[in-house]
């Protein structure tokens, strides 16, 4: 490419340089100035009388010294991070003298700096002018060219002057023009011609060898240099700038014109090209050799910065004058004019130079170009935006979108996606809004959008592709989304991958309407993960699917729910067809809740009955897998769920009563629930299914293990007015008369003399509330029938009631009538009067019994008396207990009898009783102690009392009993 199509820009800021010291002034304009070198931090101007002067970065003289005493010192070069000056000298009448100076060592007798080596170059006796001039860093190798064509090399220890060798390694008709080291495995000396380029290997594999030719092209003087960055070497000629690399001919460029001077600066090559009025003849480069006329003083040059690798000009720039040199040092490029003006090419900042860029709207290579600065993505960013915004402004939306693409770690989203907002940018947005997730930069607003862009698309595949993708995007609003623009599938595949089990069913139930999945999808989660939302969707799910939603709950409240899983069914044999191969393959594929395993197979359809006998198979192994372990909630959690469900809810309660292990409390819970639902669904139904229901309530109820409240029962059996129940449950109580009360409130006649008779012998007092019944109402009278007299007979058999009371309760109304109760008048006149009679012989009786009694208790009394005021005596002489007769010591009792003391076999201090009156007297304190016990059991009495027909003979024996006598005081 032709460096007349690159860009040209003004990269480098110049100013010319004015020494503050006034006496440097004269050496730059001065002719006497004959080489100019720089390094370390300083500048060195040699000039033809063999002074060496040494300017500070302020251009100030700091040293001044006499490098050589004969000739005009033409070549010079410092080492860069030493002290080291090598300086030749040459007079053409003897040979070129080359000095080594350590400047930081000085001469005692001089103060100068001290010369470490001197040596004087060869050239086989022949006066000619150095060419070119080069040395390695470590001054083991130099090189010099001759005008003459020939090229002489010293290797030696020139630094410690421990001699050195030279050797003449090329000769040639063609005067040197150029000379450059190359070091790596082999050190490779560059060589150039007027005519040809060459290299020469001087160490390592290949030494002494000839020279081999590069290119049949040579070059001026001065216009080879290295680039010590690659190692490449440049040389530039009058049509293009050609690179040399290790391999040969590089890259070149086209760039016509004549050339002075090359120098690597940087990344950059600068060129110096003469006037066009001092383009030479055919003689002009020996000129070059020689000095420059006064007349070229007055001629233009210019200057030129190029970077080859990004093929733009940094810097031109037309001269007044020519250029004497170019050297570069303190981070700058300088430039020394014939008239003396020094001129320093300060490069621009990075950020400088991008505005530039940006002011020619030249984006691409301002990428380019911080990117071989080595500039942060932060700032590589930047300028990928604002040749996005350029390129959108331009209309050109698709390549503006990539630099977006590209910039998009440090871009705000906001100010891309708003210029994007277009219906007809849509796809572009897309791209920025999937590149934002890739790069997890989306928030729920980006995600929301996409998502918006893919629904007003109706594009399936990417919404599918974007969410099974794995881009990090917020979960909640991507699920949201799908739901809102109907995209049901897809928000329960984001809910099951991430987890999301209540998502996933809600999903199902509210917007899918799927119940049958929603409720697989349940029974194939932990315990702990399927309760909640068993809990939370228990009613549609009953709703929707009874019968499954009803085991559902069966096995998990009876501590045997399994989780479902799918399972693979071996692959079917070799032999089988390929229809039953297909479908034997698709069934392992098939969740196992929905396959049919006891389907009945089609006719000749072998693969079908194979794949029933292996669903069968894959079913019982599950079955017979253990239960996952969980905390077994209690039963009357579920309770509620089942509201308008009572079918499913009997279903539930009588699994958990046969399966579940429950303690007394959740019986008592669940047999009352059972039993309000059986009497709730027996009062909505009618007939036979009635009558069945309420054979399961009182089934329920009618056992004596079933631990229900009898409270609760009663209620419940009101309120659905069960009867039975309430029966049963009074009876089981001993409540007789509130059944029989239940009936004659109910005007139930029949049900009251059923329960009369039946309960009437254990409950008496049910006969007398049998009666005021019966002769209530005249149609009640005619239900009963004979049975009225019946309970008159009861009553009077056991006297149940006074005639008086009889006649008292059949007065309060005018059913009863004389004739009907006329039978039981005149039995109960007559056994009146038997009794009287009876009364009348018993009264007699009773009277001589007192009377004797009387008299008998006055002799008592009268003997107690006589015992504790008169002398007793004892006339008794035999022991009444051995018979023997009675000697000292005796003893005697008031009763008469007497006894020896050895016959009472007396125990310590216990108090004497009389042996043969002992019994008599043990049976007296017994009856008088069972009657001081009597007299506190008051139930006795009262129960005795009921029971007796004879009360005042009751009363009387009891009273006898000391019942009723006063109290001891204490």
């Amino acid at each position: 490419m032709a460096l007349t199509s690159w860009k040209t820009f003004s990269f480098f800021d110049v100013a010319e340089i004015k020494p503050p010291d006034s006496e440097i002034l004269p050496l730059f304009h001065s002719n006497n100035l004959s080489f100019v070198c720089s390094g370390s931090d300083n500048l060195f101007l040699a000039s033809s009388d063999g002074q060496v002067q040494i300017l500070s970065q302020a251009f100030k003289v700091v040293r001044t010294f006499k490098a050589h005493d004969t000739g005009s010192i033409t070549q010079m070069k410092q080492i860069e991070g030493t002290a080291l000056l090598v300086t030749i000298a040459e007079d053409l009448s003897n040979e070129p003298v080359l000095k080594v100076w350590a400047l930081d060592k000085a001469e005692k007798k001089t103060g100068g700096p001290k010369c470490l080596s001197t040596l004087d170059i060869h050239n086989g006796r022949k006066q000619f002018p150095i060419s070119a001039f080069a040395a390695l860093d470590n001054l083991s190798q130099l090189a010099v060219g001759f005008a003459n064509g020939s090229v002489t090399v010293i290797r030696g220890d020139l630094i410690n002057d421990r001699g050195a060798k030279q050797r003449t390694v090329f000769e040639s008709e063609e005067p040197i023009t150029g000379v450059e080291f190359r070091e790596g495995p082999n050190t490779t000396l560059y060589l150039a011609t007027t005519g040809r380029i060459l290299t020469l290997t001087i160490t390592g594999k290949g030494q002494g060898q000839p020279a081999k030719n590069l290119e049949d092209s040579g070059c001026g003087v001065d216009c080879m240099t290295v680039d010590k960055s690659n190692g490449d070497v440049v040389v530039v000629r009058d049509d293009a700038i050609y690179l040399y690399g290790i391999n040969g001919r590089g890259p070149s460029y086209a760039y016509e014109g004549p050339k002075q001077l090359v120098r690597v600066f940087g990344e950059y090559i600068a060129l110096v090209t003469p006037p066009k009025a001092a383009i030479a003849t055919k003689t002009s480069a020996l000129r070059r050799f020689v000095g420059i006329g006064a007349e070229d003083i007055y001629s233009t040059s210019s200057l030129a910065l190029i970077d080859t690798d990004l093929k733009y000009v940094a810097h031109t720039e037309s001269l007044v004058s020519q250029v004497r040199t170019v050297f570069l040092e303190w981070g700058d490029l300088f430039l020394l004019t014939l008239d003396g003006k020094l001129f320093r090419y300060h490069e621009k900042s990075l950020q400088q130079k991008l505005e530039i860029l940006y002011q020619r709207d030249l984006y691409v290579l301002a990428i380019n170009f911080a990117q071989k600065a080595g500039v942060d993505n932060a700032q590589r960013n930047v300028i990928l935006r604002k040749y996005g915004d350029h390129l959108h402004k331009k209309g050109d939306y698709d390549t503006a979108m990539q630099q977006y693409l590209k910039a998009i770690d440090n871009t705000e989203p906001s100010q891309v996606i708003r210029k994007f907002l277009d219906s007809q940018r849509i796809n572009n947005l897309i791209e920025y809004l999937e590149e934002l997730h890739e790069h997890n930069k989306a928030t729920v607003d980006h995600t929301t959008l996409l998502l918006n862009c893919y629904a007003k698309l109706k594009d399936t595949e990417k919404l599918e592709t974007f969410i099974k993708s794995g881009t990090n995007f917020d979960l909640d609003t991507a699920i949201s989304m799908c739901r809102q623009g109907g995209y049901y599938d897809q928000a329960v595949f984001l809910s099951k991958r991430h987890g999301e089990h209540e998502l996933v069913v809600d999903i199902l139930i509210e917007d899918s309407k799927k119940f049958d999945d929603a409720l697989d999808y349940i029974w194939r989660l932990e315990p702990k993960l399927a309760y909640p939302n068993m809990m939370k969707y228990a009613r549609v799910l009953l709703e929707h699917c009874p019968r499954d939603a009803t085991q559902i709950f069966i096995d998990y409240y009876t501590g045997n729910y399994r989780p479902k899983k799918d399972i693979v069914l071996p692959a079917p044999a070799a032999s089988q067809g390929g229809a039953a191969s297909a479908v034997q393959n698709l069934a392992s594929f098939i969740p196992l809740p929905y396959r049919q395993a006891n389907a009945a197979p089609s006719p000749g359809s072998v693969g079908n009955e194979q794949l029933a006998l292996q669903g069968a198979e894959a079913t019982a192994a599950r079955e017979a897998e253990p239960p996952t372990e969980y905390a077994v909630p209690k039963a009357r959690t579920a309770f509620s769920l089942f509201v308008d469900h009572p079918d499913e809810f009997v279903t539930f309660l009588e699994a958990c009563l046969q399966h579940a292990i429950l303690d007394e409390r959740d019986k008592i819970e669940i047999y009352t629930t059972l039993f309000e639902m059986y009497l709730e669904i027996a009062t909505t139904r009618e007939g036979i299914d009635k009558e069945t229901w309420e054979a399961k309530a009182k089934g329920l109820i009618d056992s004596k293990d079933i631990p229900i409240d009898a409270s609760n029962v009663l209620l419940l059996s009101h309120l659905s007015n069960f009867q039975d129940g309430t029966i049963l449950v009074r009876e089981q109580q001993g409540l007789r008369f509130d059944i029989f009360r239940s009936y004659t409130s109910a005007k139930d006649t029949a049900g009251a003399i059923k329960a009369l008779r039946k309960y009437g012998p254990e409950e008496p007092q049910l006969y007398p509330a049998a009666l005021a019944y019966f002769t209530s109402s005249p149609r009640i009278l005619e239900e009963s029938g004979d049975e009225l007299d019946a309970v008159l007979k009861k009553i009077d058999e056991d006297g149940l009631m006074a005639p008086l009371q009889v006649i008292q309760t059949l007065s309060t109304n005018t059913v009863a009538t004389m004739g009907m109760v006329k039978k039981y008048l005149g039995d109960t006149v007559q056994r009146e009067r038997k009794e009287i009679s009876n009364v009348s012989v018993a009264l007699n009786e009773n009277r001589r019994l007192i009377e004797s009694y009387r008299t008998e208790t006055d002799a008592k009394r009268k003997e107690i008396d006589e015992l504790g005021t008169k002398p007793a005596s004892f006339l008794t002489r035999r022991c009444s207990a051995c018979g023997g007769n009675l000697d000292l010591p005796t003893v005697h009792f008031l009763c008469k009898h007497s006894f020896h003391q050895r016959c009472l076999n007396q125990v310590g201090d216990e108090e004497l009783e009389c042996p043969k009156c002992a019994p008599t007297n043990n049976n007296i304190r017994a009856f008088r102690r069972a009657q001081e016990e009597s007299a506190d059991r008051h139930d006795m009495f009262q129960d005795a009392l009921q029971k007796s027909r004879d009360k005042f003979g009751t009363i009387s024996e009891f009273f006898g009993r000391g019942v009723m006598a006063a109290p001891a005081a204490e």
